[in-house]
């Protein structure tokens, strides 16, 4: 074994974000900037031995994005890229150099660079050969313009970031998505789900465009992605949907939200306040951990939240029905919908969402929010309901409004 090999085996199991202590409101050293010497350093130790083939170079380049982030800033000052491109002849091209191309040098799979970068702050790049750009898909920080995705060298100006939450309690890994305020100071965090959904212009869906509508807020979005199990883990209870069984894992997701959010607060800073956001599913599962998290977060906020889930096919127990056993608690709760309906109770079950007028989860959110009124919560103080008449169940309609939830949350 090589002397640089023994150190990365030391370095190895190293891959949790490292930064200076933590004071409320306020980022830890996370990279924003130049990133942490000790890490710049053990990154930078990690790729060298990945070039020389001591390491297997996807994992050492996984393990760099989820503890300093690309690029590393070298000893020497310079930046370092890597990227396993693929076929092809490849170069870094940016704001660095008018984006004409700097080569970079293949060792096996792995392709290289080490660049003076005078101005990193805002310095756009991406990995071209030929006719073809690649934004970094591992890069820290990263933007969208016209084309999709560019990469960021550092970034002071408000930015989105990713990370990952690895595989917990039987779920699958999935992306994390972060936007930092200017300069990364905030005072509010939100950890919102459907991340995938939030800050991408370009998904065929609808992006709910969550940066522009944060704006100036000193708001932290965490964005945590979805997986195919989406309809088990945004769920408290079993129920049935045209035969079929389903749900019933939020409990499991609502542990993997608090790791998330304690690795951001590493990451980032411990906000003043802390709120759950998300719609449909996503609206019920942020009541959920809520409910499964007392205590833990300032703020849940809903946009047309499926909270009939529950009463469906079967007759399982709702999120109503859990509030009300719960009774007042300290949690701020705003709920809303589109839609209308006239809000009947045919089948009994005691969930007034048997019209056949009714959409947008209209029914079930206006009686929710009038039972924690009767239960203690005080309007306009821990608790908000919002309609928009006939908005339909969609992304571009939950843009259109999310500025009313977190102008609220905001305000906590």
């Amino acid at each position: 074994m090589t002397p640089r090999a023994a150190v990365v085996m030391l370095l190895w199991g190293c891959s949790s974000p490292s930064g200076k202590s933590t004071t409320t409101g306020t980022p830890t050293d996370s990279g924003l900037d130049t990133g942490t010497p000790d890490t710049d350093h053990e990154d930078e130790l990690l790729l060298r031995a990945a070039i020389e083939g001591e390491v297997d170079a996807a994992e050492a380049l996984a393990t760099i994005a989820d503890r300093g982030g690309w690029p590393i800033q070298a000893e020497s000052g310079a930046f370092l890229f890597a990227c396993l491109c693929g076929p092809g002849t490849w170069t870094v091209a940016g704001d660095h150099d008018d984006w004409t191309g700097v080569a970079m040098t293949q060792a096996s799979d792995l392709w290289w660079v080490e660049l003076a970068i005078p101005e990193p702050d805002g310095s756009r790049y991406k990995f071209r050969s030929a006719d073809t750009w690649n934004a970094d898909p591992l890069a820290r920080r990263y933007a969208h313009d016209d084309f999709g995705e560019i990469s960021l060298v550092r970034a002071t100006s408000a930015h989105l970031e990713r990370g990952l939450a690895p595989a917990a309690y039987g779920l699958d890994a999935r992306r994390v998505r972060v936007f930092v305020p200017q300069d990364g100071v905030f005072t509010h965090m939100v950890v919102a789900h459907d991340g995938q959904n939030l800050f991408d212009p370009h998904v065929w869906n609808g992006s709910w465009h969550l940066d522009d509508a944060v704006g100036d807020a000193p708001i932290l979005v965490v964005g945590i992605d979805n997986t195919a199990a989406r309809m088990d883990e945004y769920t408290h209870t079993t129920d049935s949907i045209g035969g079929e069984t389903m749900g019933g894992r939020a409990a499991d997701y609502a542990e993997l939200v608090r790791d998330v959010r304690t690795q951001m607060e590493g990451r980032y800073g411990v906000a003043d306040r802390t709120a759950l956001m998300g719609s449909s599913l996503g609206g019920l599962v942020s009541f959920a951990i809520a409910d499964l998290q007392p205590g833990e977060w300032d703020a849940a906020l809903s946009l047309s939240g499926t909270m009939g889930w529950g009463s469906i096919g079967v007759d399982g127990g709702t999120m109503l029905d859990r509030y009300a056993a719960a009774g007042h608690r300290s949690t701020a709760l705003y709920l809303d919908s589109g839609g209308s309906g006239t809000c009947v109770d045919a089948d009994g079950d005691g969930l007034q969402d048997d019209a056949t007028d009714a959409s947008d989860n209209f029914c079930e959110n206006r009686q929710f929010a009038d039972q924690l009124a009767a239960s203690g919560y005080t309007w306009e103080a821990d608790l908000w309901h919002w309609h928009e008449p006939g908005a339909p169940h969609s992304e571009v309609a939950w843009a259109m409004r999310v500025h009313i939830p977190l102008g609220i949350f905001a305000g906590l």
